[in-house]
């Protein structure tokens, strides 16, 4: 049985984690499969928008604690390098030049609350429940801390990481975890929506914003002024930007060039 499934509906593809007798846990192979499907969908360009989701009643759980007690016996040196394969995975979520949606439709436990906070929007269900659990067995969010203080600041990350506890999908909301709560059976329609919605505007300017977003998170102002400066001059002389004003005067629907 594949770990990961997709689907496709329009411009839309959605990726499920598909290990739901483990709660959609991060195992290697998961990690190898999505990276492959990420790398997939920004080639193709008629994928324009991710749904990113799990199968069963779970998100995902984390790492996969198997795996992780048999990491246990590796050097130091091996760890590293596992180390550094889960944060390459985050970044690449975090800046892939396309809009990503999670679809929480479940509970988001560990590297699963990162997998879904390194997304640009996150839909969730009303019965799910987000936790940056690691502290609870003597392990460290440390990759995860780093996304979610850009995220949802250092005051809500000091909470969420040392108090190590689960929150549910309205506490979620108010830390800025989240995007929307929705019911259950509607996480993954909203989901749905949002990538659509997202998917019909321009591909360029969707990706610059993007790599502005993840550029300017650590320069100062002036610094980040200065790249914003450049990137609107560039945005100015750009093939989308001629199709969206001659769309916009001729009142019609833009044709965004591949």
């Amino acid at each position: 049985m594949p770990v990961l499934l997709t689907a496709h509906d329009g411009p839309v593809r959605t990726l499920t984690l598909n290990r739901p007798e483990v709660r959609n846990a991060l195992d290697t192979e998961l990690r190898r499969e999505l990276l492959a499907a990420l790398d997939e969908a920004e080639s193709d360009p008629g994928v324009r928008a991710l749904v990113l989701t799990g199968a069963g009643n779970a998100f995902c759980a984390g790492m996969d604690l198997g795996e992780l007690e048999r990491l246990l016996e590796r050097s130091e040196e091996e760890h590293l390098e596992d180390s550094r394969r889960l944060a390459f995975l985050f970044r690449r979520l975090y800046a892939f030049p396309k809009p990503v949606v999670a679809a929480v439709n479940g509970h988001a436990i560990a590297g699963g609350a990162g997998l879904a906070s390194v997304c640009d929007v996150v839909i969730v269900s009303e019965e799910a429940k987000f936790g940056y659990t690691e502290a609870r067995i003597g392990f460290v969010a440390a990759l995860v801390s780093v996304f979610l203080t850009r995220m949802a600041g250092e005051r809500a990350a000091r909470e969420l990481l040392l108090g190590a506890r689960p929150v549910s999908a309205g506490e979620a909301l108010a830390y800025g975890l989240v995007s929307e709560v929705v019911e259950p059976a509607k996480v993954l329609q909203r989901a749905g929506e949002a990538a659509a919605a997202m998917a019909a505007n321009s591909p360029q300017a969707l990706e610059t914003s993007k790599r502005l977003l993840v550029e300017s998170g650590g320069l100062g102002l002036d610094d980040a002024l200065e790249l914003a400066i450049e990137t609107n001059a560039r945005a100015r002389s750009s093939d989308d930007l001629r199709e969206g004003v001659r769309a916009f005067l001729e009142k019609r629907p833009p044709e965004w060039t591949p």
